[in-house]
């Protein structure tokens, strides 16, 4: 099997939200709204697998900020990077979070850096705006 990993893409990033007296709601509302994703067999783009879940109850409830990671390997993921982005931003309207970041890694463009910001302390599900910021940064030889 020979594989052009020149090709390659890798998304990583994640998604923070800060605890609030409403945490162990939110964290729910968070972990069904990544259950309810597609699974990675269906070719979707944005799938739960992706994203590293903790089990309810398994994380130390004090802790300020939960942070949920994921990422994936994809086949030449930018030429389709719009349709990724709206699923990823599909997801985050249904979660509580106060950050994200998203990391995309191609050989052909470098490394690009998105971070999604809300119009107010913490996104609320279906009532906050998004907002998106990218940075490139591209490695000399």
């Amino acid at each position: 099997m020979n594989i052009d990993v020149r090709s390659e893409s890798v998304v990583y990033g994640c998604i923070k939200n800060i605890a609030s007296e409403e945490l162990i709601q939110q964290r729910r509302r968070n972990r069904d709204a990544m259950q309810a994703l597609p699974s990675s067999e269906t070719w979707s783009l944005v799938n739960r697998e992706m994203f590293s879940l903790t089990e309810p109850g398994a994380t130390d409830q004090s802790l300020a900020t939960e942070v949920v990671h994921f990422g994936a390997s994809y086949q030449g993921v930018e030429h389709e990077w719009t349709y990724w982005l709206e699923q990823f931003e599909s997801l985050l309207r249904k979660m509580y979070w106060v950050s994200a970041t998203v990391h995309l890694e191609t050989e052909m463009s470098g490394l690009h850096s998105f971070v999604f910001a809300t119009d107010g302390f913490c996104h609320e599900p279906e009532r906050s705006d998004i907002q998106i910021r990218c940075e490139w940064v591209k490695e000399t030889a």
